[in-house]
């Protein structure tokens, strides 16, 4: 939107320069035909033009006319440059003043916020990935760990199991033999008992 105003300006400039420059043109002549035709119309005498007065007095004022007109076209000319500058000034300015807000809207869009801090969304994507991936890492971590716990918590128990069992057989022996001995014991005190 602001290159078009900006290339319609450009193009009025150039336009109303090439105006002027014609207007220019157009009114150069009716001087130079007003000094011809006076130069034409006057009497030679011992080789000097002779000029009547009232007419250099009519080309005089003519062209006093056509200089004041050349300085007011001039003094609207630079008017119209100086506004036609301003305005190119002031429309560089919001030019300059959209981009920037274009260029925030772009970084806003592509900027995502997490934890309070922006990222691009490049860095949010790796941050995110690497995070997936260091969770994932402990994932597998912590299931190692398991099953090697796992493993030697079953070792554990079947070496418990097995202990268990030697200690019942130990006991079931023990007790088998503290029988035998009270048994014996007990044959003994009869015996000393009866003799």
């Amino acid at each position: 939107m602001n290159k078009r105003i900006f290339a319609l300006l450009f193009f009025a400039a150039v336009f109303t320069q090439a105006k002027a420059q014609d207007s220019l043109t157009n009114t150069q002549q009716p001087v130079r035909t007003e000094f011809d035709e006076l130069i034409q119309s006057s009497n030679d005498y011992q080789g000097y033009k002779v000029i009547d007065y009232d007419r250099i007095i009519e080309l005089r004022n003519t062209t006093s006319a056509y200089i004041e007109n050349l300085r007011n076209e001039i003094t609207t000319q630079k008017n119209t440059m100086d506004r036609q500058n301003q305005e190119i000034e002031e429309l560089k300015a919001q030019l300059s003043n959209t981009q920037a807000d274009l260029e925030r809207v772009n970084n806003e869009k592509d900027a995502i916020t997490f934890l309070g801090l922006p990222f691009s969304k490049g860095s949010y994507k790796a941050i995110m990935w690497g995070l997936v991936g260091l969770l994932v890492l402990a994932l597998l971590f912590f299931i190692y760990k398991y099953r090697s716990s796992n493993a030697t918590t079953k070792e554990a128990r079947k070496k418990l199991d097995e202990t268990e069992k030697e200690f019942d057989a130990y006991r079931a022996k023990s007790l088998e033999k503290e029988q035998r001995l009270g048994r014996l014991l007990q044959d003994e005190r009869n015996k000393s008992a009866n003799s």
